[in-house]
């Protein structure tokens, strides 16, 4: 009886390696595009919308062309 050994081949290590690549890049992309769950903020100046300051007026004044 004659038992074959897998033999590994340049070819069939080179696509291993890049499926444990693309598969290591698929991990790694869906562990960081988990959107962050953003809870309520309890602060009124949160809610309240944009204000323009004095210091936000001036410097609205000072780019005038």
């Amino acid at each position: 009886m004659t038992e074959k050994k897998a033999r590994l081949s340049r070819r069939n290590f080179l696509v291993t390696l890049g499926a444990g690549g693309a598969a290591a890049a698929a991990a790694v992309a869906t562990k960081n595009s988990t959107p962050a769950v953003q809870s309520p903020s309890k602060d009124k100046r949160a809610t309240r919308g944009y204000e323009a300051s004095e210091h936000v007026n001036n410097y609205y004044r000072t780019t005038k062309v």
